[in-house]
C-alpha cells in the first residue's frame, strides 16, 4: 500500500514559513499585497478566490480583490492592471482565469508586470524558467515539487513521465524536473504506447483531466505518483486522473484528491507574492 503524500500538510509548512518571513517585513513597515481580479461569476472562479483571500489572511498579506462583471470589456481589464502595475501596495496580481469570451487571456497576462506576476504566466517569467533563473515558479508545478521533496526521492537520474503538456502544468512541470536533472518525457492526447512509458517512471505526474485515467497496470512498483486532476462525478464525489483504489496497491507514494496538489497551489502563490515583496525591498 502506499504512503500518502499530504497535501495539506506540506502546504501548512509551506504557509508557516511564509507568515514567519511576512511577519519579519511587517516589523519593517512592509506589507506584503495581493490583487485578486475575478471577472464574473464562475462559481469554480469564486471558490478560488475565496479560498486565496483566506490564505492572505492566514499568512498576514493584504488582499485586494475586483470583483467586475461578466460583460467587462478587454480595454476595461487592461485598465484595471494598469493600475495594479503602478500601485506600491500590491505586490502581486492575479487574474482569475477563465476570461469571459470578449476578453482575449493573453493579452492580460501580457499586460501584467513580470515582477508582479505570481502566477509566473507572462512570456518572460516563461523564458527565466526555461534558462533555470526564474523569480517566481507557476503554482501547481512548484507545489509538485514541493510534494516529490516530502517525500524524500531524489530526482537527479529518474525516468519522470509527465501525462499533459499545458502551458500551466505539463510545460513547466517538466522544466522544473529538468533543472533537477531528472529524465523527462511528455505524453499527450497522441503518444504511442503511452502504457509503456509510464510503466518506467519512477515519478509520474499526470495532468490530463480525464477522470481515473491512470490505472495500477500503468505504474510502477513503488513509484512517485502525483495526480493534479481534478474531477466532479456524476455522483458528485471529486476524483483525480489517477484511480486511486487500484494504485495506491502498487505506488510507493501517492497524492489523494483532493488533499493533495490543490492546497499546494495557494501555498506556493503565497510564497511567490512574499519574493515579489522581497525583491521590491531589495531584501
Amino acid at each position: 500500500m502506499a504512503n500518502l503524500i499530504n497535501g495539506k500538510e506540506v502546504s501548512q509548512k509551506v504557509k508557516n514559513e511564509v507568515k514567519e518571513q511576512a511577519g519579519k517585513l511587517s516589523k519593517k513597515g512592509i506589507k506584503v499585497g495581493l490583487a485578486v481580479v475575478i471577472v464574473g461569476d464562475n462559481p469554480a472562479s469564486r471558490v478560488y478566490v475565496n479560498a486565496k483571500k483566506k490564505a492572505c489572511e492566514e499568512v498576514g498579506f493584504n488582499s485586494y480583490e475586483y470583483a467586475l462583471p461578466e460583460d467587462t470589456t478587454q480595454e476595461e481589464l487592461l485598465e484595471l492592471v494598469d493600475v495594479l502595475n503602478k500601485d506600491e501596495k500590491v505586490n502581486g496580481i492575479l487574474v482569475q482565469l477563465p476570461l469571459p469570451e470578449q476578453i482575449n487571456e493573453n493579452a492580460i497576462i501580457n499586460a501584467i508586470s513580470p515582477d508582479k506576476d505570481v502566477d509566473a504566466f507572462h512570456p518572460s517569467n516563461v523564458g527565466k524558467i526555461m534558462i533555470g533563473e526564474y523569480a517566481f515558479l507557476p503554482c501547481t508545478p512548484a507545489g509538485v515539487m514541493e510534494l516529490i521533496d516530502s517525500t524524500g526521492t531524489e530526482i537527479a537520474g529518474k525516468s519522470c513521465v509527465i501525462i499533459g503538456r499545458s502551458n500551466i502544468v505539463g510545460k513547466p512541470m517538466s522544466m522544473l524536473l529538468l533543472h533537477r536533472s531528472g529524465t523527462v518525457t511528455i505524453c499527450h492526447s497522441k503518444t504511442k504506447n503511452l502504457r509503456e512509458i509510464c510503466q518506467n517512471a519512477d515519478i509520474l505526474v499526470v495532468a490530463i483531466g480525464r477522470a481515473n485515467f491512470v490505472t495500477a497496470d500503468m505504474v510502477k512498483e513503488g513509484a512517485v505518483v502525483i495526480d493534479v486532476g481534478m474531477n466532479r462525478l456524476e455522483n458528485g464525489k471529486l476524483c483525480g486522473d489517477v484511480d486511486f483504489a487500484s494504485v495506491s496497491e502498487k505506488a510507493g507514494y501517492i497524492t489523494p484528491v483532493p488533499g493533495g496538489v490543490g492546497p499546494m497551489t495557494i501555498a506556493m502563490l503565497m510564497k511567490n507574492t512574499l519574493t515579489s515583496a522581497i525583491q521590491k525591498n531589495n531584501i
